[in-house]
């Protein structure tokens, strides 16, 4: 009688593996715990049975910077760390040189939310860290696109971004090191249409039509050039926009930005038969014309003369829709390649994908409710809801070997 097959063994040694998985253990990781913060604060403002410490960068802004510059980015520097040399024809980096990255990233939102929690050099440090963590992934970014023989526009874009999210983080720390406020709201303006959007867009250019096409019968990818470089262009006429606080105008920009992500979900949405995993990722870029209509709606009713009805709804559909939907449909993606499993939707996956769309709407809604900071509070402690068994799951795939048996 043949002895059974002895299971793997879970071991953070296999986070070492290969960049995306120890970006994204980092990430999964921050995913949780920045927002279990922040539910806290939340629920504390709404309800002041809980008390939370004050912190020394007011806590919205602190948010903010968390989850736009250590959350979303440990994700992103996992994916360009990976792909970055295969779209070049690069050797794959050693773990030297990216471990540092990761080291960075996940010390520094650690620092954090302990200087949130009341310990006095907990912000400071985790700044430092942070930049450390953004300098070194930078660098090794920088280096394959010296070394890269040819020129591949879509790694550029990546970068362009990178170097814009890189001024927003160096102004926030500018501002916690003392600097006027105005330098914290630069990083957070540069955080969302300098960093986040073109990388997604940039992602999504490129991987989007290619999925589809290795998934679809008959499907014909498009994804023409100048399409990225006039999406770029109307990003940067925002961001000029908003940084001189001409709100009003942003529709602008906006507007265009509105009907270039329509014609882009229109030539880019299979007609034919989806896979999950594939549908899930045309479902959550259905929510950038959603959020960019609600920007166009906000700018055109304040042109009027009316106030911002809409408040942070426009950035939140963005944020959680558009950049949530797409984590949970990328990573998983990712993850069940990387690790030697089927290209398919796990059910937590479509449970986690599912109700990131209701958290959305529950964000969005709430700007516009009687009562918005109980949907705040709530929509905070459903985020962590819909996404703790997703990150449980992955969280344990990235601990443990291909199961293949094949390296990363």
């Amino acid at each position: 009688m043949q002895s059974p097959t002895p299971r793997p063994a879970v071991a953070l040694s296999n986070l070492a593996r290969a960049p995306h998985r120890l970006m994204f253990f980092i990430g999964a990781s921050n995913l949780l715990l920045a927002m279990a913060w922040w539910a806290l604060w939340l629920l504390s403002a709404r309800w002041p049975m809980l008390a939370m410490p004050d912190t020394s960068v007011y806590a919205g802004w602190l948010h903010a910077f968390v989850m736009q510059y250590l959350v979303l980015p440990s994700f992103i520097f996992g994916f360009l760390l990976t792909v970055f040399p295969r779209w070049m024809g690069l050797p794959e980096l050693p773990r030297r040189q990216y471990l540092p990255v990761g080291i960075g990233l996940i010390g520094g939102q650690l620092m954090l939310l302990l200087g949130a929690a009341g310990l006095p050099i907990g912000i400071p440090l985790g700044m430092v860290l942070s930049l450390l963590g953004w300098s070194i992934g930078l660098w090794r970014l920088g280096r394959l696109l010296v070394a890269e023989r040819g020129r591949t526009w879509h790694a550029r874009s990546c970068m362009a971004a990178l170097l814009l999210g890189y001024a927003g983080l160096c102004a926030f720390i500018a501002f916690v090191a003392g600097a006027d406020p105005s330098w914290a709201l630069l990083g957070i303006k540069l955080g969302g249409f300098g960093l986040l959007l073109p990388i997604y867009i940039t992602v999504a250019h490129r991987m989007f039509p290619f999925f589809a096409g290795n998934a679809v019968a008959n499907y014909t990818p498009w994804r023409p050039l100048w399409w990225l470089a006039a999406f770029w262009v109307f990003i940067a006429l925002h961001l000029l926009l908003e940084l001189d606080q001409q709100t009003a105008w942003l529709w602008l920009a906006d507007l265009p930005l509105l009907l270039l992500s329509c014609i882009a979900l229109w030539r880019w949405w299979p007609r034919g038969v989806m896979p999950g995993l594939l549908r899930v990722l045309f479902i959550g870029l259905a929510w950038l014309p959603v959020s960019l209509a609600l920007y166009v709606l906000q700018s055109l009713v304040e042109l009027l003369g009316d106030q911002m009805i809409l408040g942070r709804g426009p950035a939140h559909a963005l944020f959680v829709g558009l950049f949530g939907s797409l984590l949970v449909a990328m990573v998983t993606r990712v993850t069940q390649g990387h690790s030697g499993r089927p290209l398919q939707m796990p059910p937590v996956a479509w449970f986690a994908f599912i109700a990131i769309q209701i958290v959305a709407v529950m964000r969005v809604v709430a700007e516009i409710m009687p009562d918005a900071g109980a949907w705040q509070a709530l929509s905070a402690v459903a985020w962590l809801l819909a996404f703790s068994p997703w990150v449980a799951r992955i969280g344990r795939i990235y601990l443990l070997p291909r199961q293949d048996g094949r390296e990363g």
